[in-house]
């Protein structure tokens, strides 16, 4: 099934499409595209050594069959009206909390700043409505001035800020940040 959303950018109407991974040749596709995207994005932020850690452990092929089969995740490649695949986002259902926690958003780097984030968070928000949950949380690192701006400007708040040691000695540093649905 293909999600559709369509969004005003530079005056232009784009459509943007939602594939969900599905297939275990899916899953090879999104280990293969955030490896591509962690190595361009979070050294400069986090170092090599924990972008290579947090990709084995959070972002590889291994871990996203676990997140899927484990932890009910739901990933989606984000895909622009001429086809090309410009990144990918995912998370799951809080039933409990009657919330959806994102825990992925990311793109190419040639491809930020051209108004995605923005369909990405309303595909979300379209998904909360259509779940019957009242809010969407995400963490963002808290260095990560592009992301919290972004996020702040669609209407997420800061709830609370957390220390969480992920093991290797590394830590992340997150603000946990939320929007009513």
């Amino acid at each position: 099934m293909w999600k559709q959303t369509k969004s005003m950018s530079k005056g232009l109407l784009m459509d943007v499409r939602f594939v969900p991974v599905e297939t275990a040749e899916d899953q090879e596709a999104l280990a293969k595209l955030a490896d591509e995207i962690w190595h361009e994005y979070w050294p400069a932020l986090i170092g090599a050594a924990q972008t290579d850690y947090m990709v084995e452990q959070f972002q590889s092929l291994e871990a996203i069959k676990r997140d899927m089969a484990e932890n009910a995740y739901e990933y989606w490649f984000v895909v622009d009206e001429a086809g090309k695949t410009v990144g990918y986002t995912g998370g799951h259902e809080e039933p409990e909390t009657s919330r959806y926690f994102i825990s992925k958003i990311y793109l190419l780097a040639e491809e930020r700043g051209k108004h995605y984030a923005s369909m990405i968070i309303e595909f979300y928000v379209e998904l909360c409505r259509s779940r019957d949950l009242h809010a969407m949380y995400l963490t963002v690192n808290n260095h990560n001035e592009l992301g919290v701006r972004c996020y702040l400007g669609k209407g997420f708040v800061t709830i609370e800020s957390v220390e969480t040691d992920i093991g290797n000695g590394f830590v992340m540093d997150d603000y946990v940040m939320e929007k009513e649905a």
